[in-house]
């Protein structure tokens, strides 16, 4: 069996030491040699890439979003092995997403363990474990700033990883949007619905919009951080960092003040809550 197999890597030298050294296995045809992963992605359109040997950080699209773009298109998934100078110590948060992973300059013992990994993955049946298992981690870091995530790895600390994604995507008569969560200021239900209120950056403008979503309250909270957004309301979710002041009625009912004008009522059993995260 020849495997397809791509190298994407912003360095030439890497690039062509790689593929010299991959020569010497019969069964790992080099097709392509990729200096950035718009040219990663051009080859896995254009081919059926078995085999992957990706560097993480790279100028224009990195690894990840070489990765989330793969998934995005809905092109084929190839094996994956990261090829990267960050240290063991960092990688050990992404041990559990690739089939394995190669530290420049990788030596030739390191480099043979990992072509045992890659001969015994393509005779089992993992494809769909492995498949799942880079979906997660896009799911990881996309939830994160990007930069942030490489500045730790290069500052061998200890990555900040979570579940929340810095994306909402939202469905809505035909047409896909992809709204920055930094954008959005409050979300209401309106029946079955919830209206998304966002102030976006358009044209060199600010401009608000509302976006429909077809989603419960729960299932937002769940996906929103709680360290940015704070329930005040069964049925409003508000960002925290546009919230003006939290005050109080003579007839003992509770509002929040947004920095733009509008006031949103806090319910009862969310007030101490929210009045808590307000003088934080």
């Amino acid at each position: 069996m020849s495997l397809s197999t791509i190298i994407v890597d912003d360095e030439p030298l890497a690039r062509k030491g790689l593929a010299i050294r991959l020569a010497a296995h019969d069964d790992i045809n080099v097709i392509e040699q990729c200096s950035n992963g718009r040219e990663a992605l051009e080859a896995i359109r254009a081919y059926q890439v078995d085999l992957m040997f990706l560097d993480i950080q790279m100028p224009g699209l990195n690894g990840f979003q070489v990765l989330e773009s793969i998934i995005e298109q809905s092109l084929a998934m190839p094996v994956v092995v990261f090829v990267t100078a960050f240290d063991q110590y960092a990688l050990k948060a992404f041990e559990v997403h690739a089939l394995d992973y190669l530290l420049k300059p990788a030596d030739e013992e390191r480099l043979e363990q990992t072509i045992d990994k890659i001969h015994h993955y393509f005779k089992s049946s993992a494809d769909t474990a492995h498949k799942s298992k880079l979906v997660r981690l896009v799911s990881d870091v996309t939830g994160n700033d990007y930069q942030q995530i490489l500045t730790e790895l290069d500052n061998d600390q200890e990555l900040t990883i979570s579940s929340y994604s810095d994306v909402l995507v939202i469905k809505d008569a035909g047409e896909v949007n992809r709204v920055p969560v930094k954008d959005i200021l409050w979300i209401d239900a309106a029946g079955d619905y919830m209206c998304v209120h966002t102030l976006e950056d358009k044209q060199n403008s600010k401009q608000e919009n509302t976006y429909i979503l077809r989603k419960t309250m729960k299932e937002l909270e769940a996906c929103l951080d709680p360290k940015q957004f704070i329930r005040n309301h069964r049925s409003t979710i508000v960002n925290k960092k546009i919230i003006d002041k939290f005050c109080s009625q003579v007839n003992g009912e509770y509002f929040l003040v947004l920095k733009n004008g509008k006031e949103l009522k806090v319910s009862r059993s969310y007030k101490d809550k929210v009045k808590q995260a307000v003088n934080n």
